[in-house]
């Protein structure tokens, strides 16, 4: 039986009873511990009235008047197809969700407006007070407020209604991975109230918004404020503080900016996030307290002309984990702060600096988290609307869904500019929803110049924005390194490891390739980890790993989907890690590739004799060709010379000139298995296909020789795309 939250009520039990699984913070929720922080942690005022909780809800069609009974009661803020709801129900793009709830004003605020904040609802929201019609928004992931103060009846009890409707995939508007029917990497909806609902006092003349800028090289803070109603020649104030030490103060006229010269300031980093405090006001009025981290990202040249993503000034390799903020007793509502920020610990701990947040939005505290720990943030824009290929064109959308997709995204980014750990915005993914590429991504540098545009994520690059992002499963690999923007891995690995007793459902679970045991998981994810450095070397800015937690039936988290197994060695993680952050290695090519030259092989694909392999057998009667060996349309293959039979052997002679290679690797593309030998000794044994050139360390380095050396392979095609050719390289460490 589930306890906690549900089992101290009347509602719900049923339904948490059947819950797929709950995490050990969904254990602990009450309607009365049900997210009680407060939710804005940039912009906080201390009085406030917190609304989460229970409110009385009912499902009805969507044509259907104010219900004169409610169906029951439900848990805000989590949403009403949650367990920890207490509903546990799919709404329909046909039906609307009533919530109803009351309150009392508390007497101290008398004097003063009212707003009605919401960190989210999704999707379509409309809100009555006491019965007068309120106002109406639309979008799923940005905060939004009324001002409820007219509506609202002096003394007494006060009743607040809110009526969601909510399309998910029958709809064009931002959704991201929500379908009516859950299936692969598609999961269940969040309908209605997901984020924490409360009320705050405040003056006539109150501040609406703040907007931050930093510049590190002249150690200031920029900062421009919003201040509703405030009557002529006003004045208002910023204070920067270190500790309890003020650092910098300024004081000027509603309307115009401010400038905080900050002496010496300290940079914020995934080393070192310092955060300084702030306090704004008005002069004479309101006052809210703030924060501030010092930084800037920007793109680069190194030493060597390459392109890289730059953190204060310095060259900073960028590797983070697929985060799609998923929890199976919540859905998109995390059961606590306390978990929302779990998942960042671990990612911080197991050596990681950054986390890309996967076609969802998060509440406010979630950056906060990012900001206080020091993790980087790529913050994806929710897919919606129709889906092209990789050689598709841009979609054309209608005028409305245009419409709602840059309403939406201007609002999230307007919303969370201020965070220090957002480094990059992701407006398109795997070509979902994707229209007007070039306009966008101008207009997203437009609307916010300090951070970087990953224009779209995956197969769809359209020559735009900061940085040219491609996915690679399993991977690793990369794009090809540009001028003017930087190459970067926006996805790859997946590996998955299911694990009895902690999946949403008991089979036909997946990864994009899985394992026995915690050992072979751990074993692979570093083998894909050690080639990072090659690309590194080669110009890679960024890496993602998919992915933070397993979701659903996709079971290629580095967490379980109730977060209560790690499923790798957490010793050897932070090690692999803290490689990739060292100064790019130079890559010194022994052996050239196709991708390099095109180079002389003898091949047949006539089962040769058992000493085909050896330094001295007689290749003469093989035919001569140029590598790649393989088939048109094979996934990242150079194809020279046609191979379309099942198996292929090639051999190849090359001469080395001076000292050996210390640290030799092997530079492999192979579609399907291969088995690799150097003067007629096995080296490397390799399974499956790859989708590009990797990196493969030698299983024995030493039968490398001055003088004459031979390479020898055998591969065997079983299905799709075919392909073989092979180097060797040297990483040679800075």
């Amino acid at each position: 039986m589930i306890v906690g939250a549900l089992a101290t009520t009347a509602v719900g039990q049923e339904q948490a009873d059947r819950a797929p699984l709950m995490t050990k913070w969904g254990r602990q929720v009450t309607p009365r511990n049900a997210h009680r922080e407060y939710p804005r942690p940039q912009f906080v005022r201390d009085d406030w009235l917190n609304l989460n909780g229970l409110w009385s809800y009912a499902i009805q069609p969507a044509d259907a008047p104010r219900p004169s009974d409610f169906d029951g009661e439900i848990l805000v803020p989590f949403p009403v197809e949650s367990a920890l709801s207490g509903v546990m129900r799919r709404v329909g793009p046909e039906e609307r969700v009533w919530y109803r709830r009351t309150f009392h004003v508390p007497e101290a605020w008398a004097g003063r407006r009212v707003l009605l904040q919401f960190g989210a609802v999704d999707w379509h929201a409309a809100i009555e007070v006491n019965g007068t019609a309120i106002g109406e928004h639309r979008g799923g992931y940005d905060p939004f407020s009324f001002d409820i103060t007219e509506a609202l009846v002096a003394g007494g009890e006060q009743e607040l209604v809110v009526i969601v409707a909510d399309p998910t995939d029958a709809g064009t508007q931002p959704r991201g991975k929500q379908v009516a029917e859950p299936r692969g990497i598609w999961y269940t909806p969040t309908t209605g109230i997901w984020q924490t609902v409360w009320l705050e006092p405040v003056p006539e003349a109150h501040i609406a918004a703040v907007r931050m800028t930093t510049d590190i090289d002249r150690n200031e803070l920029r900062m421009s404020a919003t201040i509703a109603h405030s009557p002529a020649g006003a004045h208002w104030w910023a204070e920067a503080y270190d500790g309890q030490e003020q650092v910098a103060s300024a004081r000027g006229a509603v309307g115009e900016p401010l400038t905080l010269a900050i002496p010496d300031a300290k940079r914020w980093s995934p080393q070192s996030p310092f955060l300084y405090d702030l306090r704004i006001g008005i002069v004479g009025g309101e006052t809210v307290t703030s924060y501030v981290g010092m930084r800037e990202i920007a793109l680069g040249p190194d030493e060597d002309g390459v392109m890289r993503l730059m953190l204060n000034g310095e060259a900073l390799f960028q590797y983070g984990t697929l985060d799609q903020g998923f929890w199976p007793d919540g859905l998109y509502a995390a059961p606590s702060d306390e978990a929302l920020r779990y998942d960042l610990e671990v990612t911080k701990r197991l050596g990681f600096n950054m986390v890309r947040k996967h076609v969802k939005v998060e509440p406010a505290r979630w950056y906060f988290w990012c900001d206080k720990l020091g993790l980087l943030v790529w913050q994806d824009m929710p897919s919606g609307d129709k889906y092209i290929g990789g050689d598709d064109p841009d979609i054309e959308r209608t005028p409305e869904s245009a419409r709602q997709f840059e309403t939406e995204l201007g609002r999230i980014i307007d919303a969370l500019a201020n965070h220090p750990s957002i480094v990059m915005w992701v407006p398109f993914n795997e070509g979902w929803g994707q229209f007007d590429t070039a306009r966008n991504a101008a207009w997203v540098r437009q609307r916010d110049p300090t951070r970087l545009v990953n224009s779209a994520s995956g197969w769809t690059d359209r020559g735009v924005g900061s940085v040219h992002d491609v996915h690679h499963y399993p991977g690793p690999g990369m794009p090809p390194v540009e001028p003017v923007r930087a190459a970067v891995l926006g996805e790859f690995g997946g590996l998955g490891l299911p694990i009895e007793g902690h999946l949403w459902q008991p089979d036909r679970n997946w990864g994009y390739r899985t394992f026995a045991d915690r050992e072979a998981l751990t074993d692979a994810y570093l083998a894909l980890v050690e080639q990072l450095p090659y690309f590194i070397g080669r110009g890679l800015a960024a890496a993602v790993y998919t992915q933070t937690t397993d979701v659903e039936i996709e079971v290629n988290g580095l967490m379980t989907y109730d977060r209560k197994v790690l499923k790798f060695d957490v010793a050897r993680l932070p090690k692999a890690h803290r490689r990739l952050y060292e100064p790019p290695p130079d890559v010194r090519v022994i052996v050239a590739t196709a991708e390099d030259d095109a180079r002389l092989w003898r091949w047949t694909t006539d089962t040769p004799p058992d000493d085909w392999h050896d330094e001295l057998f007689n290749d003469t009667a093989w035919k001569g060709g140029e590598g790649g060996f393989g088939t048109e349309g094979t996934p990242g293959a150079i194809v020279r010379t046609d191979w379309k039979s099942s198996d292929i052997w090639i051999r190849r002679s090359f001469e080395l000139v001076g000292d050996l290679p210390r640290r030799p690797m092997l530079l492999i593309h192979h579609d399907e298995d291969a088995k690799v030998y150097l003067n007629g000794r096995l080296v490397a044994e390799l399974a499956g296909y790859t989708t590009g050139y990797i990196p493969v360390p030698l299983a024995d380095a030493s039968v490398l020789r001055p003088g004459p050396n031979v390479i020898a392979i055998h591969c065997r095609q079983m299905r799709g795309g075919q392909y073989i050719d092979a180097g060797l390289i040297e990483l040679v460490e800075r």
